[in-house]
């Protein structure tokens, strides 16, 4: 089996995916989305990586996105939707990775299918977001709606810092995400979700800040999800389309759990070294049992 992941050369993920699959005699290569083409001709369509054509891939791990201007992203995902329907196994898939990672779209798809979400107001004008930061009672968190690991997220309680906060971020054309603050004891529950299956869980906690990331110096520590963890997981994996899912839960003060996030890049580091769990010799079985399947 041959696969093809879309990573950084440098990313201990690439080196992870690489040790499984060559246990499982799989080949795992990385490939460059900026050197990405497509040659379209009446019939069929031809997409490669310079010399490397990328429908002679069985799958594709999709473990970064890398920035770029609107129409660089938009060609990329597009990409992505073509080797899909030309029959390529693509983790995740590409819609679920578009929902995923706008934090708009999938807290609206979570909350549609009925899971309980922190209330949350977007809009992309300083005045509306002022109304809506006083209708989420006068305390929030704002995030971008675009990025991961905690960056750029931000508490605001005080009207005046909320005012500059909102300007700026409008000045540079950003849409203004924001979600009710939950008070908590300073953890959150990782639950890990691979097709079918819940490969685990962690509680990752952090002294004097409310993100709890690892990736922000948060503890990650194993932990047993309760029957009513593993169900919401599972549903919010579902309202995003999501087949390898990190799903982020919290619990406030009372005891009330919200769905908090749905990685569909998640990372497995933390959880494999807090639970022994071997993450990446399990991606590579799912996709050796989806090509045959496929056969």
């Amino acid at each position: 089996m041959r696969i093809a992941v879309l990573g950084n050369a440098d990313s201990w993920y690439l080196a992870d995916l690489q040790r499984a699959a060559s246990g499982h005699g799989c080949e795992c290569e990385r490939v460059d989305y900026r050197l990405l083409q497509t040659a379209v001709r009446t019939g069929g369509e031809r997409i490669a990586e310079e010399d490397r054509l990328m429908q002679a891939f069985d799958a594709v791990i999709v473990r970064t996105m890398p920035p770029g201007s609107l129409e660089q992203v938009v060609f990329r995902m597009d990409l992505l939707l073509r080797l899909e329907a030309a029959g390529t196994a693509i983790l995740n898939p590409p819609r679920a990775i578009e929902c995923a990672v706008d934090k708009y779209l999938a807290t609206s798809r979570i909350a549609a299918a009925g899971l309980p979400v922190p209330e949350t107001g977007v809009c992309e004008n300083s005045d509306a977001a002022m109304q809506l930061f006083e209708e989420l009672g006068g305390d929030v968190v704002v995030k971008p709606l675009f990025g991961s690991e905690g960056r750029g997220i931000l508490r605001v309680s005080d009207p005046d810092l909320a005012f500059r906060t909102f300007r700026t971020l409008e000045r540079i054309d950003a849409v203004l995400y924001l979600q009710q603050f939950i008070p908590h004891e300073g953890y959150d529950i990782r639950v890990l979700i691979l097709g079918d299956q819940v490969l685990g869980a962690i509680r990752r906690s952090s002294d004097g800040d409310f993100r709890t990331n690892v990736a922000r110096a948060g503890r990650a520590e194993p932990h047993q999800p309760t029957d009513n963890e593993v169900r919401l997981a599972r549903l919010a994996a579902k309202a995003t389309g999501t087949v390898f899912a990190g799903v982020d839960l919290l619990y406030d003060r009372t005891g009330h759990c919200y769905v908090i996030e749905v990685n569909a890049v998640p990372g497995w580091r933390a959880f494999q070294r807090a639970t022994g769990v071997d993450v990446a010799t399990r991606v590579i079985e799912h996709l050796q049992r989806v090509r045959n399947h496929n056969e």
